[in-house]
């Protein structure tokens, strides 16, 4: 049989580093699959998982200088960028073996019986299992965070479900090195390594939605890729869940006042938004509504300087420089649209940054200009003139779902009082999934509240892929009516013995 090779590349040079893998064929994803499926019983004890999962971050973090080298080998983002990634990764796992301590995540509601009511209720007690095999998706700009230890796995083994990852072909190696030690991890607490997988290759990724075993999967990644998958899902003869994250422009709304009040800050601070990880963070601001006049060129001026003073960076990938490059270039061509600073091919393996401009009207009359309301991975963003809030609102009310919007206010608007200001919130939570107030998207905090989702395409369901709920969607609830304290789940019993929270109505 034929194998397809799997090679780790610098981004730096575009030249193969090394041979990590082969692609899964599907009769090996059915066996990955298979194993999985028949390793789900070992995460039932759930400290057995806390401890799994905090092993993990424990031996992460260990071999942090490994895990970071081979990271920034893979994906150019430096020491400094993965370092905090790490964290961030290890923080994830560790909150989710809270969580999972914890117990609130299972939604304990218990309903006594009551024969007075009409109808009478009977005895119900609900709370949540796990769905299964989960299928978890890489990202391409995440190599740890969204990928083999990220999220998406830490929350799917903090629910109980096993879970096998298809690898991004950016980060081969990386992906292997981190499932050695999620496996590790889960061999020294006593679980079969099997609760971890990992699989490559495109085709590899569409044999693992398919198969029957996959109950639910989650995706972070573009539009066309995620599309895909997400109809393969549906188009099951079982359709199961999917949690994907498509694409997002995050527009940003400065107000004529804030304008006037803080431009050049704005504008400096827009610089370090769209530029940070080299503008390939998926709440990268996208499209900016700036007003016309004097304060709004202030701003645009500020942007300019910071821009022009940013130095070429290398992407992901060269078809990702590629694409930047060929993107930038069709959006700089429409007619009407300026680029103060040019941003597109920086060298041979570089990129620079910039920005477009545009007049709310040119954008308004649709048709190929449509093209800006796109995502363009990299370093670049659009600024819209406006001349009113009228118009500012006609732009924003074309645009598609988003992980976040962005409102940057003076400090009057601030103060909450009815007018403008509460009315573009209104509008913006009617597009995105976390609104800003004069700050910046970038940075999405792992925290209980947080929500990284939003109106499609931003996200394929209304669930988030960071914080503590995106364990829900991993779960499903079931109700156990008028069944005997015996038989009942040890979490469902009258006596409590595992100590969890619960809702109780009727005593």
């Amino acid at each position: 049989m034929t194998t397809t090779p799997v090679w780790s590349v610098d981004p730096r040079t575009g030249k193969q580093r090394e041979q990590v893998a082969v692609e899964a064929t599907p009769q090996e994803v059915a066996e990955t699959v298979r194993a999985a499926h028949a390793a789900r019983g070992a995460l039932a004890d759930a400290t057995v998982r806390a401890a799994f999962l905090r092993t993990a971050a424990a031996l992460l973090d260990e071999s942090a200088a490994h895990v970071i080298e081979a990271a920034d080998a893979e994906t150019a983002l430096g020491p400094g960028r993965l370092t905090g990634e790490l964290a961030r990764t290890t923080g994830q796992l560790r909150a989710f073996a809270d969580a999972v301590d914890e117990g609130a995540y299972l939604d304990i509601r218990i309903d006594r019986a009551d024969p007075s009511l009409s109808p009478p209720r009977p005895e119900l007690r609900r709370y949540k299992v796990p769905l299964g095999v989960v299928a978890v998706y890489a990202a391409s700009n995440f190599p740890l965070a969204f990928s083999v230890p990220g999220g998406d796995t830490a929350s799917a083994l903090a629910a109980g479900c096993p879970v096998v990852v298809k690898a991004h072909p950016d980060h081969p190696a990386t992906s292997e090195l981190c499932a050695s030690l999620l496996r590790r991890a889960a061999a020294s607490v006593g679980l079969p390594a099997e609760v971890v997988s990992v699989v490559h290759g495109f085709d590899a990724g569409l044999e693992l939605i398919r198969h029957p075993l996959v109950a639910a999967a989650g995706f972070t990644g573009s539009i066309r890729g995620g599309r895909a998958l997400f109809d393969a899902a549906a188009a099951r003869p079982v359709p199961i869940p999917f949690h994907g994250e498509l694409g997002s422009l995050n527009p940003v709304v400065v107000t004529p006042a804030a304008a006037a009040e803080r431009a050049e800050e704005i504008g400096a601070g827009l610089a370090g938004s769209v530029t940070l990880g080299l503008g390939q963070f998926c709440v990268k601001p996208g499209l900016v509504l700036v007003p016309e006049g004097p304060a709004g060129d202030r701003l645009t001026g500020a942007l300019t300087k910071a821009l022009g003073e940013t130095e070429p960076g290398v992407l992901l990938d060269h078809r990702m420089r590629e694409n930047f490059v060929s993107g930038v270039r069709e959006r700089a061509g429409l007619p009407g649209v300026d680029a103060p600073v040019t941003p597109g091919s920086g060298g041979e393996h570089t990129v620079g940054a910039g920005y477009l401009t545009v007049r709310a009207g040119d954008l308004l009359g649709g048709g190929a200009h449509d093209l800006l309301l796109e995502e363009c991975f990299g370093p670049v963003t659009v600024v819209v003139r406006y001349a009113d809030q009228g118009e500012a609102g006609a732009v924003l009310g074309r645009l598609p779902g988003n992980l976040s919007a962005t409102l940057q206010l003076s400090a009057a608007e601030t103060e909450g009082a009815p007018g403008p200001a509460a009315e573009l919130i209104g509008q913006v939570t009617e597009l995105a999934g976390r609104i800003v107030v004069n700050g910046w998207p970038t940075g999405v905090a792992v925290a209980p509240a947080q929500h990284h989702g939003g109106p499609y395409p931003a996200a394929t369901s209304h669930s988030t892929s960071v914080g503590g709920t995106a364990i829900e969607r991993w779960l499903r609830p079931v109700a156990y009516q008028s069944v005997p304290d015996a038989l009942l789940p040890a979490e469902l019993r009258e006596a409590n013995p595992l100590g969890l929270p619960r809702r109780v109505t009727g005593d």
